[in-house]
């Protein structure tokens, strides 16, 4: 295990925007159905923000453009943004572990926007408290709370 790896799980809930649906799409317009890059950046950073900081060093993404605003996410966060080269998921291998967790909850091609966000976070619950062998058979959940812990007997704010 790599020092410092929590390999918690977060899931960002991407749900669709005001006029999905009735509005007509419009090149160039807003990705109404909520997978575009400035939603997707949107709802990452409010996820990602929940976090301390201290916690958050890099995000590995694979190369989809989704995440095509990924400049001002780091701006925003000041978390650094890395993108797998193509065909290479050794390179983002918790993302494809999780993926593989998900899949267990959400069959591949899932609309995952039907799904209310108290669902996608009992989701998030149920794979963060699975104890995993890369952290010695303890959870996700475990390991967060024993960094957290650290970091206010070190006197940093549990806040980002």
């Amino acid at each position: 295990m790599e020092p410092g790896a929590v390999h918690y799980t977060l899931l960002v809930h991407l749900p669709r925007l005001e006029g999905y649906g009735t509005v007509p799409p419009v090149k160039n317009g807003p990705a109404l159905g909520g997978y575009g890059a400035i939603a997707m950046k949107d709802a990452l950073t409010a996820t990602m923000t929940t976090m301390p900081s201290e916690l958050l060093r890099s995000l590995t993404w694979d190369r989809g453009k989704e995440l095509s605003a990924h400049a001002q996410f780091t701006i925003d966060t000041g978390i650094a943004v890395y993108f797998a080269d193509p065909h290479s998921p050794w390179q983002r291998g918790t993302n494809e572990n999780t993926n593989g967790l998900l899949r267990q909850y959400f069959p591949k091609g899932t609309d995952l926007s039907r799904w209310p966000a108290q669902d996608l976070l009992a989701v998030q619950a149920a794979i963060n408290s699975r104890p995993r062998k890369v952290l010695g058979w303890r959870t996700p959940a475990e390991v967060l709370d024993e960094q957290l812990r650290s970091l206010q007997r070190a006197g940093v704010a549990s806040t980002g």
